[in-house]
């Protein structure tokens, strides 16, 4: 699985681990923000500065969430622009640190390829190794993935640990219900104030005081907070591990090359016209990627609202909270991918191979067939809507739900589709990009096309479109910013 790819794969691919930690909702701010990482990189040709930058500017956004303050309507406003400014700071210093990282890797197989066309390798070698670009991106993903295996076990237990220090546990419904009694008080619905009574006797260890209700809400919220504050702490830790790796191999990293424009030539039409061909067919390959992982990943990032908000609701998920259930699909990505790799790799062997392309086609169906499963079972089961669900009381909810191997079977078939479409979109994206800036430097050098390939080939799994530049890299006066494409991929 691991021999014959670049030695900074392992360490490069350890460097992302981190960066899982701090997986949440506000995705567009880091897709958007990889344009701005990978403008810097590119203009300032300090990829690896950047990279470092951004683990360090991730880190200070994460303490800042750190710090526990209860919200109140005397802080409401001040509190609001005080935890924008610590997610502004987390997605900038992603945005400064994935696509760079990724764009480090694609050149470890760019400079592979050359190597071999230089100590004029055979073509079956040179072709063996240009097939390695996809495994090797499997392997790097599987790395990031182990940071999102992590993650979800050990926030919640800082959090646990907490409100088992006041004498509390863990209810994954109590806060919300607490909010609602602080804010209708004895106008609260019996049925909701019965299951806010008996869910506060549940959790409630000594560390509530039961004859003041609204004392007891006060104090489980404020503790609960504290709580949530405290598991940042373990993403703080995983950025400076990040930083740490990557600052102890920097010197095995390559630096994504500037294409320098070639000598003016001149060409006949005929040649115009097949390179413009060649141009188009390679943009058009890559707008329809883009254009279906735009629908994948709407589909899959609904495990950290839509699915979550279901395995509360609907699952039966005992003491264990409902975020721990994400830690199934890094899981499923670290066991499976070694199985997938072999199984394109005999295909291959048997010359079967199966294009990129229609791999991705392939994971498109498989998550098709994730959501079509949860949509018969929640015919099969009846379910009402999210909030006459909860409205219901404890016993009657209890009754209804489903039991965990219904999340287990949906994060199966996700991350199959996942290993299908990410990391080869990364690898695919990879290659339409170095073609592209060979295509302008070397075949149109009137293009004046000067940016590092690395603009298209490399941002998040690969979710980060940074500059659309790239498909007009055929205009005059025209750079071929492509680095950031990945992330919107992903």
């Amino acid at each position: 699985m691991f021999k014959n790819h670049p030695k900074g794969l392992i360490p490069a691919a350890l460097s992302n681990m981190g960066e899982r930690f701090g997986y949440s909702v506000f995705y567009a701010g880091i897709y958007v923000l990889s344009l701005v990482g990978g403008f810097i990189a590119d203009r300032t040709q300090n990829y690896k500065g950047t990279i470092q930058w951004g683990l360090v500017i991730m880190a200070i956004g994460y303490v800042l969430l750190a710090i526990p303050v209860v919200h109140s309507a005397g802080n409401h406003m001040w509190l609001l622009v005080f935890t924008c400014v610590a997610l502004f700071l987390i997605a900038f210093g992603n945005g400064l640190f994935k696509g760079n990282l990724q764009a480090i890797v694609g050149q470890m197989y760019d400079n592979m390829e050359a190597d071999a066309v230089a100590a004029g390798k055979s073509e079956e070698e040179i072709k063996a190794i240009k097939e390695r670009r996809d495994s090797g991106f499997q392997i790097f993903y599987v790395f990031i993935n182990i940071g999102g295996l992590i993650a979800p076990f050990v926030a919640p237990l800082l959090r646990q640990w907490w409100l088992g220090v006041k004498g509390m546990v863990y209810d994954a419904g109590l806060p919300a219900l607490c909010h609602q009694y602080l804010k209708e008080g004895a106008n609260m619905a019996s049925d909701q104030m019965t299951n806010l009574t008996t869910l506060m006797e549940k959790v409630n260890q000594g560390g509530l005081d039961m004859s003041n209700m609204d004392a007891a809400c006060n104090s489980y919220l404020e503790v609960f907070n504290t709580g949530v504050h405290y598991s940042f702490i373990a993403s703080v830790v995983a950025m400076f591990i990040s930083l740490i790796i990557f600052i102890a191999f920097k010197k095995i990293f390559p630096t994504p090359a500037k294409k320098e424009a070639a000598a003016v030539e001149q060409y006949t039409a005929e040649e115009k016209r097949a390179m413009a061909k060649e141009i188009k067919q390679r943009m058009a390959a890559l707008f329809a990627v883009l254009g279906v992982c735009v629908f994948f990943w709407l589909s899959f990032h609904q495990n950290g609202q839509s699915l979550s908000v279901f395995a509360r609701d609907y699952v039966i998920t005992d003491k264990i909270a409902p975020e721990i259930w994400q830690a199934v699909n890094p899981f499923f990505v670290i066991v499976l991918t070694p199985i997938i790799m072999a199984i394109f790799a005999a295909l291959a062997r048997k010359g079967k191979a199966i294009s990129t392309p229609r791999k991705i086609v392939i994971g498109m169906a498989i998550t098709g067939m994730a959501y079509l499963f949860l949509v018969l079972l929640s015919m099969a089961y009846d379910y009402p809507n999210g909030e006459e669900f909860r409205a219901l009381g404890i016993d009657q909810q209890a009754a209804m739900k489903s039991q965990w191997w219904v999340l287990i079977a949906t994060y199966f078939f996700l991350t199959v589709a996942e290993l299908f479409i990410s990391p080869l979109g990364l690898s695919f994206v990879s290659k339409i990009s170095s073609g592209l800036a060979r295509l302008c430097s070397t075949r149109c050098p009137s293009c004046g096309c000067a940016g590092p390939s690395s603009w298209l080939s490399a941002s998040s799994p690969w979710a980060s479109c940074g500059s659309w530049s790239a498909g007009w890299s055929a205009l005059p006066a025209r750079k071929s910013n492509l680095r950031a494409t990945h992330y919107l991929i992903k």
